[in-house]
This record gives structure tokens, sequence and C-alpha cells, in this order.
């Protein structure tokens, strides 16, 4: 298997080099050459499969020629062994029609968790016995920072500087990841910042020439195509207990950057049947309007109790448009550019009616999250977080029949945003036993100006050169 760039001008690369390189040297971000197809009948011979038999077949033809099975179901079971379900992601039914999909049973109770356990160990194994070491920068609206530097902690040949933006991450989530003491982790709080201006300038520190060279940068967010390549499997592993490939089944995603739900659409591309893919935003909704009327222009970001969605430029949404637009990487680059410039696009007809086939959009407002979070808790007895909340709301005003099972991604634990929880349902989940001390841990980060100057200088000053 071969990587291409979206923008058509970066080298074509193996899986190895793809994950170590994160972001492609155009600017653009990494795709397989074509999609890999299953038959029905593979599709129906997972069902019953482990989770972790379930993630070889799925991601085995993407490894292809870097990993073999064998190896490949070493760094699964090693990845899945950590997580706290022996279903790994248990789907949980709500009612007749309505599944919540448990993505947050890993280490640091988020859905990052399942992609970056095992990316974590593909650095590792891709490293070893290399005199290579591989700096990882990485923005966060909260779990993916936590969930990376859980997993690469310690890791030799891997140095992380991960950005988050300072009082726009809960309590917890900021903990996760300032609490873990370990040599290669650096943590950084960027001030009066938003997770678009830490993901702009991760960005930035990649495609400046003199910066990028000096260093072998490599990206764990999902830029990063390993960690949606991990993502994809949940959707097959929900899908076939729920009558696939005999029937279709929905996914309502919560989402801001874009990854989990374009793991859905690669899932899709692979032939397994979905009727649609909800895309559930809160009001900073910048995919919502590009699904719905073609507008994707960026606005200001407004801080709400879901953190993790409070993205106004969602990076993953370049690879839609790519494989939407015929794959003209040329094209796309234009397109691209255009919108750095102006922070306005407006998606081309093509566009629209090819991703109105499969994908619908909802955006989600504080009330009507709340609402979602009581009927779970009154009717369902399931306590569940506003990310998740906004996605089951979305889910249930799809206006999807009644013979099509819908399932939430559950994206994290609802214990990560008590407060929230606490003011919709009048209970304040508990953390888990495994993390109970974590506001007894001592912190460590820096505050730095959201400059592009600022925090190269601190991670120059840190990180090992070429």
């Amino acid at each position: 298997m071969r990587y291409i760039s979206t923008r058509g001008s970066a080298p074509t690369l193996d899986f190895r080099d793809v994950t170590l390189a994160g972001l492609a040297s155009d600017g653009g971000l990494y795709l397989p050459e074509s999609w890999p197809s299953f038959s029905r009948e593979q599709i129906a011979a997972m069902q019953g499969l482990s989770y972790v038999d379930t993630a070889v077949a799925v991601m085995l033809p993407f490894v292809t020629g870097t990993l073999t099975e064998a190896e490949l179901r070493g760094l699964c079971t090693q990845a899945y062994g950590r997580f706290a379900h022996a279903a790994v992601v248990p789907l949980v039914q709500l009612d007749q029609q309505h599944w919540l999909l448990e993505l947050f049973h890993g280490p640091t109770l988020a859905f990052k968790d399942v992609a970056l356990q095992l990316l974590g160990l593909l650095f590792e194994r891709f490293l070893n016995g290399s005199s290579q070491q591989v700096t990882v920068i990485g923005a966060t609206s909260g779990d993916t920072g936590s969930a990376a530097i859980d997993a690469l902690a310690g890791r030799a040949g891997v140095d992380v500087f991960m950005l988050h933006p300072k009082g726009r991450v809960s309590d917890v989530q900021r903990r996760q990841m300032t609490t873990v003491i370990a040599p290669n982790i650096h943590n950084i709080a960027l001030e009066d910042a938003s997770f678009d201006d830490c993901q702009a300038l991760v960005k930035a520190m990649f495609n400046d020439a003199a910066f990028s060279g000096s260093f072998a940068l490599s990206a764990v967010n999902s830029i990063n195509w390993a960690r949606l390549m991990a993502q994809i499997v949940y959707y097959f592993y929900a899908a076939v207990r729920l009558g696939a490939p005999d029937r279709a089944v929905a996914f309502a995603v919560p989402t801001g950057n874009f990854g989990d739900v374009f793991a859905g659409y690669v899932a899709a591309k692979m032939g397994l049947p979905i009727a649609k893919l909800i895309v559930a935003t809160n009001v900073n909704d910048i995919l919502h309007r590009a699904l719905s009327v073609g507008d994707y222009s960026q606005g200001t970001v407004v801080p709400t109790p879901s953190p993790s969605m409070d993205i106004q430029v969602s990076s993953n949404f370049e690879r839609l448009l790519f494989d939407l637009g015929g794959r003209d990487g040329h094209a796309l680059a234009a397109q691209m550019h255009g919108f750095e410039g102006t922070k306005a696009m407006q998606l081309t007809n093509a566009q629209r009616a090819a991703a109105n086939a499969l994908f619908g959009s909802d955006r989600i407002d504080l009330d009507d999250m709340a609402l979602a979070m009581r009927w779970a808790f009154d009717s369902c007895g399931q306590t569940i977080d506003p990310h998740t909340a906004i996605g089951l709301s979305a889910a249930r005003r799809a206006g999807l029949g009644a013979d099509v099972p819908v399932v939430t991604l559950a994206t994290a634990h609802p214990a990560k945003f008590g407060d929230a929880v606490e003011r919709a349902t009048g209970q304040r989940p508990a953390l888990p036993a495994r993390i109970g001390d974590l506001f007894a841990r001592e912190e460590r980060y820096a505050s730095l100006p959201g400059t592009f100057d600022a925090v190269t200088a601190y991670i120059a000053a840190r990180a090992v050169a070429r």
C-alpha cells in the first residue's frame, strides 16, 4: 500500500514513512492511493470476531508491505489489552433504534485511545534499532493530548510537545496531560488561544522549512493517517453486530476536526453498508454549514461545555474534498490555499452532491445537548458526556426509518466533564478507580504566548536536532 498527498506534490510513501511523517511536505494530508474493498462475504465473516481479530482484518490491507499479519496482530493485542472492558468498545442499547458505541474504556477515558495506543506502538516499532529521534508536535482540544501522552510517555526515540489552549479544556483533560511526568513529555498551554490557534501553529511548524528541516517532525493528531486507520475498525465492529452486511447501519458522530467521521466514510468506501453518517456539531458549526449549504467559512470559536468540538477549521475535511473531487491534488491545493488566505470557501456543486449522498449534519445548541443528557439518564439509565449528547441529539432528530439502527459514538467518559453532566442530570459521575487520584497528582506544564517564535524557541531548546 502506498500513500499520496491531498495536494498532489509530496512524495508517495509507504505505511512506515507515512506514519512517521504525519503531515505531507506540500501541506496536504496523506491517503491511500486506492481504497481496499471487502466483499459481503468478507464482512459477514467478521461477525463474532473479537475486537483484535476485527482490527487485524480491517487494517491489514493498509499496512501491506510494512507489517505482516502476525506483527499487526501482536501490536493490536498489546494496544487493546490495556482497555478496561473485555469487548474493548461495547455496544449499549438505548431503545428500539438507538445504540451507544462506548469508545472510552481506554487508559485516558476517550475514543482517542483506540487509535493512539496503537500509534504509540507503531512509533516504537518503526524507530527500534534506528538512531532517528522523532519530535512529535501536536495540538489538542483536550483528549488527543492525554491519549498521545499516555501512549508515548517514556518511549525511546520520541519527544512529545503538546499544545493546548489554556483554560479551554476541562480540569480532568488538562490534568491527564500535565500530571504525566516523563522526560520526553512537554506540555505547552497557549495563552489567549483557541484550539484552532494551536492547530495553526502546528501546521506552520511543519510548513516552515528552516524549523522542520532541523528536526524529524511527526504528528499524532488526526492529520496522521495511522490515527484514522485505527478508527475505521470500530465502524465494522459495531455494524456487523447489528446486522451488516445484510442491513445498513447509521452512525451519529460528534465531531470537530472531522477525523472520526471520515473514518466512517472510509469504512463505507471499503464496502461496509452505512445508511447515513450524521455529522453532529455544537454551535461551532462550520461542518454543518459546509454540508448543508456549502459554506465552509471560518467563524470565531465559541467556548462550550463540549470543548473537544470547539473548532472552526476541520483539518480532515480536506481529505473528504480530495476524494469527492476526483482526487485532483492540484485543484484541491488551489482551493485550500484560497481558504487559508480568506478563511472562506464555497464547496462546489459536485462536492456537495457527492457528500450529501452519505452525510447528514446537525447543529446542536446547549439546550438540546442538555436535553439529550437528561433523556439518556432518565429514560435509559445511561450517563453520557456533552460530546456524546450532541451526537445522540442529532441521531434522534435525523428522521431515519425505524428499521435503520443508529449508533451514536460515545466519545468520552462522563467523568471527564463532571460539571456539565451534573448540571444536566443532577448527578456527578465519579472518576474510574484507575485514575481516581488524578487531582492529587503534581502538574507540570509551560505557559507560553501563542506565537510562532515563542513556541518554536521552546521546542528547539528541548528537542533533539536531526
